[in-house]
């Protein structure tokens, strides 16, 4: 595998019911097509040797003789490929008829697996030519004079990776093999079906593949019969899909009259960090597996022979560029507001206090304050607001924030810093133009101050503003705005920020005017505004793109450093190279193990998105972890 990945397909070929010649010529041709593009394995139709209309004709032991001297046929013509395949046929054993994936690969037949849960209900009626896997008493199968393991307790193993196989309905049970296999070590299920067309069934269909890869925390490979299949009774179009950990990563179009296969990756090692972190399947495995599987080998290609990933990375993991992400924005400013709204209840407060800079950040938790103190019925005038300009402070930023205070109907304050931090640079010797660390903080702490002696007067909380990027960089200052009673933004990385306040102002939650000025702060750089002049956080750090991609797959998904590096580049390809990638890598590292310290101190704040740095919550990390590890890993990487 080449970073944990593994290429995977879902086919449906073209297919004449109970011509096996031609059916298995159809399956061939796609077996090459797949292992042209890389395929390690794949999954064929539930019968697609023989059709799954066949009725009667399972009855006829010439089908299934001709079956399976065809299934012959195409193991040994398809040989040469790299490809473990699975195909559907019925097979013989014990005198009973066994609907079947069976599994080959370089020219051998690995193994059968029968059906777990027969359909006999409403439209289906398989127990009149099938039985169940729980009737067979043998474990070995003859299949034209080849004997191949068969059984319902079989995985297919390749080194630290598992295979699981069910049939259709097993999947539409309360409890799946799929799921118990994924217990026993599967990372990824393979489920060969045939499922007709019905109205509204597609939708379930869909969310049923996608929470089963969720609840057994593995890769879902779904593949259905398609055209060919007899539409006397039942309408069968092909439906293809593959899933990972609850996430559709992708689907077959329906309704195409053509032979169809999709092909993606499946991260089998995230799959194995989940499992690993994730302490409630660590229970269930402890108690649902009792018996003894057989494991049958079969061959993955080396990270060298590996085809590159075709699955589309997101840009943006936090949130995805999808249809959802305006009811996701929708859902985490709603988050924010009910996590305030009850710690205001439980202060007994009806007043808060917050610096407006003018910038996103403290735009983001004046919006969400603001949306607290409507939600609870108390007075706007309640939020005593205060944009402190300093040293740096633009006529821009200055004007954006006064304007917000004004259109949203709040108690607004301006207190200039200047002079006080002048004072301050004299008592301790400073030379104010000398704009260094002790330039920058002071103004930062000296606004912290003003903000928390206005907490007491007015007896309220000081709303924080900072994000979880710069949590994550350290970039703000101990003890300054590092500080506050409520860390609104906590949770929310920089590129968070944005998709939110841009939905709040595309969507006029606070009035037309308000998105006027929404607009403006979008537009304006991002900047700590601490030096005169100007002072672009993103030249200075990296690109907020970048590192939130990198707080991601780092704390999320526990990718090494080299993995990261490799989806950014699939991730960021045209905008960012190699050596621009790696520069900022070395960054995010570097500042994100050296600032623990500021995290182990930070205030409470709710999490809203998949991350939390909090001390008391998600990440516990000590002060003083080295990073040397992840640093030469990331310096040896090739530009």
């Amino acid at each position: 595998m080449k970073y944990g990945f593994i290429k995977v397909a879902s086919a449906v070929p073209f297919l004449e019911v109970a011509n096996c010649d031609y059916n298995v010529e159809r399956i061939e041709k796609m077996v090459f097509d797949a292992d042209h593009q890389g395929v390690e394995i794949i999954a064929f139709p539930e019968l697609s040797i023989t059709g799954y209309t066949c009725g009667d004709l399972f009855l006829q032991p010439y089908l299934i003789e001709k079956a399976e001297e065809a299934l012959v046929r195409l193991v040994q013509r398809t040989a040469e490929t790299d490809v473990m395949v699975f195909v559907g046929m019925p097979v013989r054993v014990e005198e009973k008829l066994f609907n079947a994936a069976v599994a080959f690969q370089h020219g051998k037949m690995l193994g059968a697996i029968p059906k777990t849960y027969l359909p006999n209900y409403r439209e289906f009626m398989e127990k009149r030519w099938f039985s169940p896997a729980k009737d067979l008493q043998f474990s070995i199968a003859n299949i034209a004079g080849f004997e191949v393991p068969i059984g319902h307790n079989i995985i297919f193993r390749s080194g630290t990776v598992g295979i699981g196989i069910e049939i259709c309905e097993d999947m539409w049970t309360p409890y799946t093999p799929g799921t118990r296999l994924g217990l026993y070590g599967a990372q990824i299920i393979f489920n060969l079906s045939a499922s007709n067309e019905n109205a509204g069934k597609h939708s379930y269909l869909r969310s049923l593949i996608s929470g089963l890869s969720s609840q057994g925390i593995y890769g879902y490979v779904y593949s259905s019969c398609g055209y060919g299949e007899s539409s006397g009774d039942v309408v069968f179009t092909g439906k293809g899909f593959i899933a990972e950990c609850g996430e559709i990563v992708e689907e077959m179009e329906r309704f195409d009259y053509s032979e169809r296969m999709i092909v993606s990756d499946i991260d089998v090692s995230r799959i194995q960090t989940e499992r690993l972190i994730n302490s409630s399947f660590k229970a269930a495995v402890s108690n649902f597996t009792d018996t003894d599987l057989t494991e049958i080998p079969f061959t993955l290609r080396s990270a060298e022979e590996s085809a590159p990933i075709t699955r589309t990375v997101e840009r943006n993991p936090f949130m995805p560029d999808t249809p959802q992400r305006d009811e996701r924005s929708r859902e985490i400013f709603n988050i924010q507001i009910s996590g305030m709204a009850q710690r205001f209840r439980h202060m007994k407060a009806d007043h808060a206090v917050i610096g407006i800079s003018g910038g996103l950040d403290s735009t983001l938790a004046l919006l969400a304050t603001v949306g607290t103190f409507d939600f609870l019925g108390l007075d706007r005038k309640g939020i005593v607001a205060v944009t402190m300009p300093g040293f740096g402070t633009s006529g821009r930023t200055l004007k954006q924030a006064k304007d917000l205070m004004r259109l949203l109907g709040v108690t607004s304050m301006e207190i200039d810093i200047t002079e006080a931090c002048h004072l301050h640079f004299r008592q301790i010797g400073h030379d104010p133009k000398v704009h260094n660390g002790v330039f920058e903080n002071t103004q930062a702490r000296e606004r912290t101050q003003i903000l928390m002696d206005l907490a007491n007067m007015y007896n309220a909380p000081v709303v924080g503003t900072g994000d979880l990027s710069e949590l994550a960089l350290g970039w703000c200052t101990f003890n300054g705005d590092q500080m506050s009673m409520y860390g609104i933004n906590a949770g929310l990385p920089k590129t968070s920020v944005q998709i939110l306040v841009h939905y709040l102002a595309r969507t006029n939650r606070f009035g037309e005017d308000v998105s006027d000025t929404l607009r403006a702060v979008l537009e304006t750089p991002i900047s700590p505004e601490l030096k005169p002049g100007v002072q672009e956080t993103e030249s200075l750090v990296g690109p907020y793109e970048l590192h939130d991609f990198f707080i991601f797959h780092f704390m999320h998904n526990s990718f090494s450093p080299e993995k990261i590096f490799y989806l950014a580049e699939v991730a960021f390809k045209g905008d960012y190279t190699r050596a621009e990638i790696k520069r900022w890598m070395l960054v995010f590292f570097r500042r994100f193990f050296s600032q623990q310290f500021k995290r182990n101190a930070m205030p409470e704040g709710p999490k809203v998105s998949r991350i939390s740095l909090s001390p008391r919550g998600e990440w516990h990390m000590i002060s003083d972890a080295h990073s040397a590890m992840w640093i030469k890993d990331i310096e040896a990487l090739p530009e």
